[in-house]
């Protein structure tokens, strides 16, 4: 079952990338239908900026940092009296295993090809979708659930 729901993830991230949504937009919006969509319209346009690395400066890698988004979503706060380390260590965490995985976060590190240009767009299509994969893998393994509000 865990397999299952990690290449689903996989597939459709790698579709909605394939649709034209960028590495960033494609995790968050990936997983906010997973997850029953916690998120509004208005919410998944924060994703946008993120691709290319930071609107193509070759930073962080978008579907990277979108994937911190979403486990923002699990163990993120809204004021200042709850407690940031959990979720600092979920997101330090999973950016060591990203960087594990890919041999690094910075987009232009990870992928090196003129942005737009068909070599950049079928590796950026393999990162995102095995970023959904790595991602739903880690939510498993951590056995995280959303929190009521």
């Amino acid at each position: 079952m865990n397999d299952d729901m990690a290449l689903e993830a996989r597939s459709r991230a790698g579709n909605k990338f394939k649709e034209g949504l960028n590495c960033s937009e494609s995790i968050l919006h990936t997983f906010n239908e997973l997850l029953n969509n916690p998120l509004n319209s208005e919410s998944l346009k924060m994703a946008t900026g993120f691709g290319g690395g930071l609107g193509h400066a070759g930073c962080m890698c978008g579907a990277l940092t979108s994937s911190v988004m979403v486990l923002g979503l699990y163990q993120g706060r809204i004021n200042p009296q709850q407690d940031r380390e959990p979720l600092y260590n979920l997101a330090h965490e999973f950016h060591d295993r990203f960087s594990d995985q890919f041999g690094g976060t910075c987009c232009r590190v990870l992928n090196p090809h003129d942005f737009d240009s068909p070599e950049h767009l079928r590796h950026c299509l393999k990162l995102t979708g095995g970023t959904a994969k790595l991602l739903m893998e880690f939510i498993l393994e951590k056995k995280l659930t959303l929190q009521k509000k």
